[in-house]
């Protein structure tokens, strides 16, 4: 794959490689970390591992020479390197992104120096529908006030008809999060909505949404289908975002519980369910650890728990709460077979066993990889 900013990008660790090759790489690498516990099926790789990226962010910068630049930090550090066009993030987004920063000469508006605290653009955020096509602008600034905003939004929907929702979100904080706590709609719902899975979401700007749709649909059919559910059993997803895996299984499922911190996600879940009819699940805003350990005192039971956990992986007080309330089924995604293989060590350690094993790939192009694991209670240890 040609690129003229891969070594300074770092993002395609896997660019010199063919596809066929990456996909090879992936399998030996899951093999080699968690291959000793089952047998590993063959990975599910993609047939275009191209523009496959529906979320793009672009940092906002100067140059030397007073260029605006917009982008991606290099890799470990914090200079912005400018992309135009990426070959795996979407190819609207990307055209969107670059005409903002061209129009920003024009209405004189500078990219936010987080040293100084002076300018006004800091990031921009593009998600789009896969399915749907609906687009959302996120326009992240280090102020609240939008200097020639209406004409700003106006021109740019001129030239982007396509967009479906504009929203201001305000950071004006040093920190190396995207974005703030303040928020506000310019234009359109607010909110973009996708199918997956032929459920329809609610996609709000925090909302944590997978980036990759075409393979999300592949992880969640080999996650349902591994919980082997029959319409009877009670189900927990843990870390459940927006609530995609829950409302995916829900119809195979008896009763789903959602738990989720990020009370934006659970408040955009609940919408979902009520969008798609679904009223055999609930969701709560809890931490999915004591919410078990409460269920197990209360004397409740779980048939199968869906843990999709972020990169860290689980911390030992998930690991003991789900032991302790002993679901027959365990279907954990991992977007990180090393924090996986830590886990598994446990949960293995402590009366499951790990039965499959499915390498999805995600992230063509880069060293990522993600599993879908199933482990069941080893009765024989009982």
């Amino acid at each position: 794959m040609n690129c003229p900013i891969y070594k300074k990008c770092g993002g395609c660790q896997l660019r010199n490689l063919s596809y066929e090759e990456q996909l090879s790489l992936k399998q030996s690498k899951i093999i080699k970390l968690i291959g000793r516990y089952c047998h590993v099926d063959e990975i599910i790789g993609m047939e275009n591992p191209y523009n496959y990226r529906n979320k793009v962010q672009a940092a906002f910068g100067m140059t030397r020479g007073g260029k605006i630049i917009s982008g991606v930090y290099q890799s470990k550090s914090h200079r912005i390197v400018c992309v135009d066009e990426c070959r795996l993030e979407d190819k609207k987004a990307d055209e969107i992104i670059v005409t903002i920063r061209n129009m920003m000469k024009h209405y004189r508006m500078l990219p936010y120096n987080e040293d100084t605290g002076v300018g006004f653009l800091r990031h921009v955020l593009v998600k789009r529908g896969f399915t749907s096509g609906e687009i959302m602008v996120v326009l992240v600034t280090g102020t609240s006030v939008f200097p020639c905003k209406n004409d700003f939004i106006k021109e740019l929907l001129r030239l982007h008809p396509e967009i479906t929702t504009i929203v201001q979100n305000i950071n004006n904080k040093f920190t190396s999060m995207v974005l703030g706590e303040k928020e506000t709609v310019i234009y359109g719902n607010g909110y973009i909505e996708d199918v997956l899975c032929g459920k329809r979401f609610r996609i709000s700007p925090k909302s944590f949404y997978q980036i990759n749709p075409v393979q999300t649909e592949v992880l969640y059919g080999k996650a349902v289908e591994f919980a082997l559910l029959t319409g009877k059993e009670k189900v927990i997803d843990a870390y459940c975002g927006i609530g995609t895996i829950g409302i995916v299984a829900s119809d195979k499922a008896g009763e789903v519980i959602g738990c989720e911190l990020n009370a934006d996600a659970v408040a955009d879940a609940r919408v979902n369910a009520k969008i798609n009819g679904v009223e055999n699940i609930k969701f709560f805003c809890a931490d999915a650890g004591e919410f078990m350990l409460g269920m197990k005192e209360a004397g409740e039971k779980c048939d199968v728990l869906f843990m999709d956990p972020p990169r860290a992986g689980s911390d030992k007080r998930f690991l003991s709460s789900a032991v302790s309330l002993s679901p027959d089924r365990i279907v954990y995604i991992s977007c990180n077979p090393e924090t996986q293989q830590r886990d598994l060590f446990y949960l293995t350690k402590n009366g499951y066993k790990v039965k499959k094993i499915q390498p999805v790939d995600m992230f063509p192009f880069t060293n990522h990889v993600e599993t879908v694991v199933l482990l069941s209670r080893d009765f024989s240890n009982s």
